[in-house]
């Protein structure tokens, strides 16, 4: 759903629209038409009420440890507090809908981070309900770490057939990740993310310990195997990545 955010690309489509049927416009009249569909007197109001709403950011999560992560680029995302919403997180993407083939390579993601050590040996289930505003896609995510920062376990629910990450617009949908906790574990991390377009909301998130039957979502890292050339290559520096002489 296109909100004023989007008027400048609203007009865009509308002046093409018209042009195709024989009516040709300047961008500035279609800016005009958008801004009466929006009910305001004209552009400049418009251009105003985009202006004051793109500099107001929602505050971050009161709750101690919530801090922005991952950002491709901080000004395409506003992460936070719903401002309409008590007790809901809000990320919310600035990319213009015209961009939209590109948006698909932009993240906005809200995230903790956790000492391990009270949870070695254990099963943990991360849990939370999203919603999704004509999101490209949104989802919670869970990751645990050795001492060297290297990580142990992982599950982000993309690969799920059922029950995994969600896109466009829904109503409140429960999301979990469950996952075991090695003894050499360091650090838990955790959180949800917006990629691309529109808006993901989350709340009531909990972290709790569960029986170890519990089937786990996610499991070991793939490390990318090392394979050593047998003898030394190019010491003189005389073959190219090409392999040419």
């Amino acid at each position: 759903m296109r909100s004023f955010m989007d008027a400048k690309s609203m007009a865009r489509d509308l002046r093409e629209t018209l042009a195709a049927r024989g009516h040709v416009l300047p961008h500035s009249a279609c800016l005009e038409l958008v801004a009466k569909q929006f009910g305001l007197a004209d552009w400049n109001t418009l251009a105003a009420r985009i202006e004051r709403s793109g500099a107001r950011r929602h505050p971050l999560p009161a709750a101690k440890g919530w801090r922005p992560t991952n950002l491709t680029d901080p000004a395409r995302f506003r992460l936070g507090l719903d401002p309409e919403r008590p007790g809901v997180a809000l990320i919310e993407s600035r990319i213009d809908r015209s961009e939209a083939a590109e948006a698909e390579a932009h993240f906005g993601c809200l995230m903790q981070s956790v000492s391990a050590e009270a949870y070695r040996g254990r099963t943990l289930r991360l849990s939370a309900e999203l919603k999704a505003d004509g999101a490209g896609l949104g989802t919670i995510w869970m990751r645990i770490d050795g001492a060297s920062e290297t990580g142990l376990r992982f599950d982000n629910m993309m690969e799920r057939p059922q029950a995994g990450a969600i896109s466009g617009t829904t109503a409140w949908l429960d999301r979990s990740v469950v996952l075991d906790v090695p003894g050499d574990a360091a650090s838990l991390h955790y959180g949800f993310f917006l990629r691309g377009l529109g808006q993901i909301r989350a709340r009531g998130f909990r972290l709790e310990v569960v029986d170890p039957s519990m089937t786990v979502t996610g499991g070991a890292l793939a490390r990318p195997e090392r394979i050593l050339p047998s003898t030394p290559v190019n010491l003189d520096f005389r073959r190219s990545e090409a392999g040419h002489a």
